[in-house]
């Protein structure tokens, strides 16, 4: 009695016989240039964030015909918007960079997007730091300036943040340029000044030991 055929089961396939396959990340690097890039655009982008969303708050009354106006320092629902619009630029570079290690190339992929980011980030901060001096028409230290407690005149403290948020931008693009830079360097290194491959797989010749069977008799 013959065994009953062994049955081939294909790991590979899905219950309806569909291929499941999934796209594998050939390398970690894309995600780890991404998050290392993320961390002087955050800082360019909180400086930005703070330019556009961040206003005092300020509380007004009336005396008789005199509005009166006092400024205090901005709720803490602005401050919670200036970090979350901080966080954005950097959290989809790194989404971008994950999604690269599915890519072929993908190193460069996240290294152009954060050149991109950077200067979207800062393309308005002028505009923006105007807005900011009109809404802290004391400063940003919400001091008078007759005052001798007085740190900061209006739109001094928006100049430095524009600035800071200007010569970040450009650590930014020059460390994803470098990398770019690095890495092409690699591939051309690789393609063109590596030892060529010598094909050893040729016949060799056989070696018989000496034949020893003795002449036959005639």
């Amino acid at each position: 009695m013959s065994s009953p055929p062994a049955m081939l089961i294909d790991s590979g396939r899905g219950g309806f016989g569909y291929p499941l396959r999934l796209p594998k990340g050939a390398s970690r690097a894309p995600l780890g240039i991404a998050a290392f890039i993320a961390i002087p655009l955050f800082f360019s982008s909180l400086m930005s964030s703070s330019l556009a969303v961040e206003k005092p708050r300020v509380v007004q009354w009336r005396d008789g015909s005199v509005l009166h106006q006092r400024f205090h320092d901005p709720s803490a629902t602005t401050e919670l918007r200036v970090w979350l619009w901080a966080l954005l630029p950097p959290l989809l570079l790194v989404l971008v960079g994950w999604i690269a290690t599915r890519l072929p190339y993908g190193f460069y992929v996240p290294c152009v997007a954060a050149i991109v980011d950077a200067m979207a980030v800062v393309h308005k901060t002028k505009t923006w730091a105007a807005h900011h001096t009109a809404r802290f028409p004391q400063g940003v230290d919400l001091i008078p300036t007759a005052s001798i407690s007085n740190r900061y005149d209006p739109g001094e403290w928006e100049g430095q943040a524009r600035q800071t948020a200007l010569s970040l931008e450009h650590w930014t693009i020059g460390v994803a340029l470098a990398a770019l830079l690095a890495v092409g360097l690699l591939a051309i290194r690789r393609s063109y000044f590596s030892r060529r491959y010598v094909d050893t797989s040729g016949p060799l010749e056989g070696v018989h030991a000496p034949d020893a069977t003795p002449p036959g008799l005639g």
